[in-house]
C-alpha cells in the first residue's frame, strides 16, 4: 500500500483483502459524556478536523454518563455503549453522521457495564470488551454494521478486566490494552483478528502495567495508547506499528500526566487526546494534537466545553 499524507489518499482501503472498510475524508471526532466535578455529561463536542474548531451537539447521550465505550462506523455513525449514570448500563447511542442525530440502538450489551473499551472495523462491525458490572468482564460483544445487531464473540479476553483501552487496524485487527484485572494494573495486549473474530496476545506490552488509559487509531499504519495510570498519572504515548505488532514510545508526551483521557483520531492526519485528569488541578478540558506520520505533538486553542474526564472519543474518519 502506498505512503499516504492525508486521509485523502486512503481510498486505497477499499482494495484491502482483509476487510470491507468504509472510508471517507476525515470530518470531524467527538468526544462524549463524562463526569465534570460532580456532575455527570450527556454532551457531546465535536472537533472538525479542517481547522481543529470545537462545536456542541444539540443530540446528547440518552442519559448523563460516564466510564462507556465508543465504536466508529466511518462515514455513516458513531456508537457510545454501556457506561455509569448512577447505575451500569447495557443501552448503545448512535450518533448518525452527518447530520448528527442521535437514536438508541434495540441492540444492548450482553450485560450492563461500564470502563468498558471500543474497537472498530469500520464498514463491518464495532467491538465492546471488557468493563465491570460490577464484576470484571472479559467478554467482547460485536455490533454488526449496518443492521446494527449484536452478537457474543466466542473469543473473550485473556483476563476479566475494566478501565483498558483500544485501538483499530480497520480492516484487519483490533487490540485491547492494559486495564485492570483481579489482580491489579495489567502491560499486555490482547488483539482480535477481524476475518475470524479470534483473539491472540501479543508479545509486546506497554512499556509499563496502565490502566485508565485510552486510544487512537492510524488506521492500517499504527495505534496509539495515551496516559493513564500506574500509581502515578502517566504522560506517556506508546505506539503500536500494525505491520509487525511492535511497540516504541513516543518523544512526544501529553501536556501533563493524565488519566480517565479520551482519544480519538483523523487517520491519516492526527490523532486527538482530549479531558482527563491530572494532579495539579484536577479535571482538565484541553486536547492535545498528535500529528501522523512525524508523530509530533501540539495542543489545540479549542477546548472542551467544559472540565471533564471518563468521557469518550469516536470518529467520522
Amino acid at each position: 500500500m502506498s505512503t499516504h499524507s492525508g486521509f485523502k489518499t486512503l481510498v486505497e482501503y477499499n482494495s484491502m483483502a482483509a476487510g470491507n472498510v468504509t472510508v471517507a475524508t476525515g470530518v470531524a471526532g467527538y468526544f462524549g459524556g463524562g463526569h465534570s466535578g460532580a456532575t455527570s455529561l450527556s454532551r457531546i463536542d465535536k472537533i472538525t478536523f479542517t481547522a481543529d474548531t470545537k462545536s456542541t451537539l444539540s443530540a446528547t447521550l440518552t442519559t448523563a454518563r460516564y466510564q462507556m465505550a465508543g465504536i466508529s462506523n466511518t462515514g455513516t455513525a458513531g456508537y457510545f455503549g454501556g457506561g455509569y449514570d448512577g447505575n451500569h448500563l447495557s443501552g448503545i447511542d448512535k450518533i448518525t453522521f452527518p447530520a448528527d442525530t442521535k437514536t438508541t440502538l434495540a441492540a444492548t450489551l450482553s450485560s450492563i457495564r461500564s470502563r468498558n473499551a471500543g474497537i472498530s472495523n469500520s464498514g463491518t462491525a464495532g467491538y465492546f470488551g471488557g468493563g465491570e458490572g460490577p464484576a470484571y468482564i472479559s467478554g467482547i460483544d460485536k455490533i454488526t454494521f449496518p443492521a446494527d445487531t449484536k452478537t457474543t464473540l466466542s473469543a473473550t479476553l485473556t483476563t476479566a478486566r475494566s478501565f483498558l483501552a483500544g485501538i483499530s487496524n480497520s480492516g484487519t485487527a483490533g487490540y485491547f490494552g492494559g486495564g485492570q484485572d483481579s489482580g491489579g494494573y495489567i502491560s499486555g495486549i490482547d488483539k482480535i483478528t477481524f476475518s475470524s473474530d479470534t483473539k491472540s496476545t501479543l508479545a509486546a506490552t506497554l512499556s509499563s502495567i496502565n490502566a485508565q488509559l485510552t486510544g487512537a487509531s492510524d488506521y492500517t499504519i499504527a495505534g496509539y495508547f495515551g496516559g493513564g495510570d500506574n500509581a502515578g498519572r502517566l504522560s506517556r504515548i506508546d505506539k503500536i506499528t500494525f505491520s509487525a505488532d511492535t511497540k516504541s514510545t513516543l518523544s512526544a508526551t501529553l501536556t501533563a500526566a493524565t488519566k480517565n483521557l479520551a482519544g480519538m483520531a483523523n487517520s491519516g492526519t492526527a490523532g486527538y487526546f482530549g479531558g482527563g485528569t491530572i494532579l495539579a488541578t484536577g479535571n482538565i478540558s484541553g486536547i492535545d494534537k498528535i500529528a501522523f506520520p512525524g508523530d509530533t505533538k501540539t495542543t489545540l486553542s479549542a477546548t472542551l466545553t467544559s472540565v471533564v474526564e471518563l468521557l469518550v472519543g469516536i470518529q467520522n474518519s
